[in-house]
This record gives C-alpha cells, structure tokens and sequence, in this order.
C-alpha cells in the first residue's frame, strides 16, 4: 500500500528549510533553488507548494508567528507554574510577550533576523505584502494595550498611563533592543535589564 503523504508536513519541511538558509545566509539571498537543496528535495516540489518565493516567504513568515505565539504561551505557563493556580497577571503576560524581542537562543534568533529582514524588504517590495505583514504587530499592539489597561482596573498598574500609548512604546522599546542584541551592541541579558525598568514604571507595585 502506497504512503499516504502527509502535505502540510511536507509544507512546513519546506519552510523550515527556508529559515535555516535564511539564517545562514540571509533571506535575500534565498532562492526556490537553495530552500529545495536544503530541504533535500526537487524544485518542482516546491513550487508544487509554493507558486512563487513571495508565497514562501510569506509561509515562513506565518510560521515563526505562530512559533513566537507558542513561546509566550509557554514562557506564561511557566510563570503561572511558578506562582500557582489562577489566571497570570497582567504583567507576566506582557513581560512574556516582550522578552520573545530578545534573542535568547537559536530559534528566537532566527526568528528576529529572518523577521528584521524580511520587514525592510517588504518596504520596497509591494509582493511580500507590506500591509499583510503588519497584521501582526498591529494584534501585538491592541494585544498588550488591553492588558495593560486589565491592569489599571486591578490596581496593578500606574492609573494615570495612556495603555495604548504606552504598548507602543514598549514594542518600539523592545525591537530595538533585539536588533542591538542581533547587532551585538548589549547582551541579552543587559537587553533584559532595560524591559525590567521600563516595566517597573509602569507596574510600580511590584
């Protein structure tokens, strides 16, 4: 009996070889060419899946979102682990949300400089979808905005911040501070640090 093949996992095979050469050698110069050698399959096959590199791109793109998702999922689980049954509070969330800025290891590398570079491309490059491609940061933003006003309500954070304004100047904080790690400007420790105090302004409390 033939295998049946599984082709979402065949997909995302396929994506997973992209963000490796993409990591090894930035994403400008990836090719359908270089994604199949890395794969370990035929180009055909690729654009079997993949009509086009943008489709691709686009691909990766949505996978490490969905990656990045998974990680806060499991850096709050830890957290709630830690303090004990309940819902976690508002800023362990948002710390959650903000440390994934910071590369801490190869993946979260990855995902920054794949990230970083596929941001500036698209800003010239009307087929990466410019305006898809914020769909994202623009949930991130309305994301954070309603934490940190769930926090006001409790008590927990600083009454007189504007939340909204305040989840962009956090994801602005921390953006830059994952490409000053990626730069090799501060440690990612140091970049830890800095999300600490900005935190401690507006979570006096604790």
């Amino acid at each position: 009996m033939p295998k049946l093949v599984d082709h979402e996992e065949r997909r995302a095979h396929i994506v997973d070889a992209l963000l490796r050469s993409a990591a090894a050698g930035g994403l400008h110069a990836v090719t359908m060419r270089s994604v199949a050698v890395e794969a370990g399959v035929s180009v055909r096959l690729v654009q079997y899946y993949f009509d086009t590199k943008e489709q691709l791109l686009l691909a990766a793109m949505q996978r490490l979102a969905a990656r990045m998702g998974e990680r806060v999922s499991g850096r709050v689980a830890a957290r709630v682990a830690t303090a004990g049954p309940g819902a976690p509070a508002p800023r362990d969330v948002v710390e959650a949300v903000l440390l994934e800025a910071v590369p801490t290891d190869e993946e979260s590398r990855t995902f920054h400089l794949v990230y970083t570079e596929y941001a500036v491309l698209s800003v010239t490059d009307p087929a990466l979808g410019g305006q898809a491609f914020l769909a994202a940061p623009n949930e991130m933003e309305a994301f954070l905005a309603a934490q940190l006003s769930a926090a006001q309500r409790a008590g927990q954070a600083a009454a007189g911040l504007d939340a909204r304004q305040e989840a962009v100047v956090l994801l602005a904080v921390s953006a830059g501070l994952g490409l000053s790690v990626l730069l090799g400007q501060r440690t990612a420790h140091d970049a830890t640090a800095v999300l600490g105090y900005h935190l401690g302004r507006i979570f006096p409390a604790r």
